[in-house]
């Protein structure tokens, strides 16, 4: 039997991408906006990652919209792109693979420097395209073979990207870390080590460092996702973040051994700086860089620290690691801040929220209006920062918020709040929101509480179940006069509780571990909770319509029955996580009775009672009847 041929030359390589039909199209569009300078090319460029990326064949444009960035108008052109392939090669043209003789207008696109024109890519060798090639083999160098070596990019030292991937590395080595951040904290902790504003362009530009964010979405360093927006680095990013982060160390090392040595000196005379707290250079090295500020100063990260105070931080931890690796303001360099919800002082009867504004004027309460996703008042310890020269608005200040936060309800809202479901579901988001000192502010409202649409007994009771079963502090005033004063003292109260405690920022989910290892109440009159949470993170957590878990949507189900609360929701997820779970264990009950009394044993509450059969009866009825309930 004949032996088949050996065919001789080159194999024709295998495309990564199962759609590289798709992707020269792209491309093509890619190149061509970018001959005429058009921002679109960032655009198709976006598309093109995200196709790179789909390992799995598209029949047309229209099934592209599944992926991220792509939009109708890219899906359209697609279609009709496609539509004219096929009346040009026949409707069984190939899709999935390249046809023999189609040039496909990526490799033009992967030159360091392309040429000016399109077509040049197309057209037989010329003499402009060999020195455009030439130019920029020279540039970017040549590897064994003649083939281009194409350079890493790596961001310019204390530009914005070397700040950003910097800022994500360290926060990843942080023992508990969550693994990413929010906007406003990457732009807060990054500044330190970048000489442009994240917030403020320069002087005739409209660009910041946050600009570069998208240049390292673009090259596969940075990942950004949910919304809120959340920051982390990605493998490539990881590896460059730690070659970065070497090379600070290293500068860092440097410093430290020239303050060591006396170098600290300045115009304003020799002062002596101690650094013999921690003798291990590994802890050292993960500090936010530590610098010589006028000779006589050591900084670490955006507050600033004298000899004294570092050791008065040091105290209340086990060793020097705890405090470089966490954010933290001392004593004397933050304010308490009241925080009031923009709600609070406009829409409805602007007259009456402007009166609760002047009354805090006139009362000299330190406050600021902004936007709460939870609560009406609560109070943050800001940063004292100082105005840069040079720079239009000074520095974003760092906000730790304290333990407590303020639900304002006036005894005509409380009445509707009630009856239309809020006010259990706003406490079920107090109790959730990672502050232990949950406070209910209700006004009597003098006549306007007489005509309401629940009996007094109703509201008193829901106000008693609040205070003794929910464990709020419920504080009932009679007008907005009672209830800013009320706020101003609580402001100075707070101020006297905290003016000398230093404060130290830890993630809300180290946090929420750590609710089991509070202190009394008493105690903590006496010693306040100094792991706080940051003011970003604490909003973020605490918006509305964020995206849910299945856990989460099966609570807020649970609780829309009467008679189950939070901790009685709760407790039944320990259980049954998801309806699905429930669904099962419902399934294998051998009886109705047996399915009615599976919840009953539940514990719920500090005081771990059962949850009874007439709750467990309700919802098995609610998950097992089929059609409506009667």
């Amino acid at each position: 039997m004949p032996s088949e041929p050996i065919r001789v030359g080159r194999k024709r390589p295998l495309s990564s991408c199962p759609n590289p039909l798709f992707l020269s199209w792209l491309t093509e569009m890619r190149d061509h906006a970018k001959e005429k300078g058009q921002k679109t090319q960032y655009v198709y460029q976006k598309a093109i990652n995200s196709l790179k990326k789909y390992p799995l064949p598209l029949k047309n444009g229209k099934e592209a919209k599944i992926l991220q960035n792509f939009g109708d108008g890219i899906c359209k052109i697609l279609d009709e792109r496609l539509q004219k392939y096929y009346k040009e090669n026949g409707v069984n043209a190939p899709v999935h693979s390249l046809p023999s003789g189609f040039a496909p207008a990526q490799p033009c696109s992967n030159n360091l420097a392309p040429p000016k024109s399109s077509s040049a890519c197309s057209k037989g060798p010329s003499r402009e395209v060999g020195t455009n090639v030439k130019n920029a083999e020279d540039r970017s160098g040549t590897a064994k073979g003649g083939k281009k070596k194409k350079r890493d990019y790596v961001p310019q030292k204390r530009s914005g990207g070397y700040a950003v991937l910097v800022t994500l590395y360290r926060h990843s080595q942080i023992p508990g870390s969550k693994g990413f951040m929010f906007k406003n904290e990457l732009q807060t902790e990054a500044q330190s080590l970048c000489d442009k504003s994240f917030t403020v362009p320069d002087l005739g530009s409209k660009y910041t460092a946050w600009s570069s964010v998208s240049t390292l979405i673009q090259k596969d360093l940075l990942l950004k996702t949910h919304n809120p927006a959340r920051y982390s680095l990605t493998e490539l990013g990881l590896a460059l973040a730690e070659k970065l982060e070497s090379g600070e160390r290293g500068r860092d090392d440097r410093e430290v051994e020239e303050m060591k040595s006396g170098h600290e000196d300045s115009g304003d005379g020799p002062v002596t700086v101690d650094l013999t707290l921690d003798e291990d250079k590994e802890d050292n090295n993960d500090n936010d860089g530590v610098e010589s500020e006028d000779g006589c100063s050591l900084r670490v990260g955006p507050t600033i620290a004298t000899s004294e105070t570092w050791a008065q931080c040091a105290a209340p931890v086990s060793s020097l690691s705890d405090i470089s690796r966490e954010a933290y303001l001392l004593p004397g360099l933050y304010d308490i801040v009241l925080c009031v919800d923009f709600i609070e002082t406009t829409g409805g009867n602007t007259a009456r929220k402007q009166e609760l504004v002047k009354e805090l004027q006139r009362n000299g309460v330190m406050f600021d209006i902004r936007k709460l996703n939870v609560g009406d008042f609560l109070w943050v310890a800001r940063e004292k920062v100082t105005p840069v020269p040079g720079q239009l608005r000074p520095p974003v200040a760092k906000e730790l918020v304290l333990d407590y936060i303020i639900e304002r309800k006036r005894i005509d809202d409380l009445c509707g709040s009630i009856m239309d479901g809020r006010f259990r579901e706003q406490k079920f988001r107090l109790k959730r929101c990672g502050l232990h000192k949950p406070i209910y502010l209700v006004e009597e409202c003098g006549s306007a509480g007489a005509h309401l649409s629940l009996p007094e007994s109703t509201l008193k009771q829901a106000i008693v179940n609040t205070q003794v079963v929910d464990g709020f502090f419920v504080k009932r005033v009679q007008d907005v006069k009672e209830s800013a004063a009320y706020l101003t003292v609580m402001t100075r109260y707070l101020q006297k509780l905290y003016q000398n405690c230093t404060l130290f920022c830890r993630s809300r989910e180290l946090e929420e571990n750590e609710e089991g290892d509070l202190e009394s109440d008493a105690t903590m009159r006496e010693n306040p909770n100094c792991n706080l949470i940051s003011f970003t993170e604490f909003n973020c957590g605490a918006v509305k319509n964020k995206c849910q878990t299945v856990r989460d949507v099966f609570a807020r189900q649970l609780m829309q029955i009467s008679g189950i609360s939070g901790d009685k929701a709760a407790a039944i997820l320990e259980h049954y996580s998801t309806v699905s779970s429930l669904l099962k264990a419902y399934a294998q009950c051998t009886s109705e009775a047996e399915g009615e009394k599976l919840l009953s044993s539940i514990k719920y509450g500090k005081l771990k009672r059962n949850l009874g059969p007439a709750l467990s009866r309700t919802v098995y009825q609610l998950y097992s009847t089929r059609g409506p309930l009667s």
